[in-house]
């Protein structure tokens, strides 16, 4: 089956490199034209990952690591169903910028490519949505996710099926399973930008 060209409609898939990546999002951050433009392609993975989430989440005081956290979508979608404790990480500071003020309580711009400064077992829950995409965030970084989360708490994310395979996605959440790290709760594929016909595989993971 022929691979989607989905660059020509999401250019930022094209791009191959950190720098390049960092540089795109802080453009694309002015004047709000990211919150629009997800609004236009009808980006749904925020609504979505938090839909599938919120069913194994009764605590409201939660604290969430919001991976690739962007303008704060999903910390929003969080918000509408009572969760308050969030703190963010993108590697954008244009975008982290534009994050609502006191929607979380700690915001990080940091590569997560690299270990995430933070103390083992920190956190309740861990998203990450929208991150696991082209020229972005490689799979090693679900380890990271696994060593901040307590046992017992949920990874929930998404990833960009044009990387599943090729950025060894496939593996790493294969071998997390067979080394005992997670339990599989859900993981199924996702409209998540339908006007662009891009898809992407949603998983949701309980640390052992």
């Amino acid at each position: 089956m022929a691979l989607k060209d989905v660059g020509n409609k999401v250019p930022i898939y094209k791009l191959k490199t950190t720098d390049e990546v960092m540089r795109y999002y802080d453009e694309w951050g002015e004047k709000d034209k990211y919150n629009r433009d997800m609004v236009e392609w009808n980006y749904t993975g925020p609504k979505e990952t938090v839909e599938v989430i919120k069913k194994y989440l009764v605590n409201k005081e939660t604290l969430f690591f919001d991976a690739g956290c962007g303008t704060g979508l999903v910390g929003l979608q969080l918000k509408k169903f009572g969760y308050k404790n969030f703190h963010g990480a993108d590697l954008s500071q244009k975008l982290l910028d534009t994050v609502p003020k006191n929607l979380y309580q700690k915001l990080f711009k940091i590569d997560l490519n690299k270990r995430i400064e933070v103390s083992d077992n920190l956190y309740d829950s861990v998203m990450c949505v929208g991150t696991f995409t082209f020229g972005h965030v490689k799979s090693d970084a679900l380890d990271e996710f696994v060593r901040i989360t307590k046992p017992g708490g949920l990874i929930c994310f998404t990833i960009n099926e044009g990387i599943y395979k090729d950025y060894g996605f496939d593996k790493k959440i294969s071998n997390l399973k067979a080394n005992h790290k997670w339990i599989e709760m859900q993981f199924f594929k996702s409209d998540y930008i339908a006007s662009k016909d891009v898809n992407a595989w949603l998983g949701l993971y309980k640390v052992k």
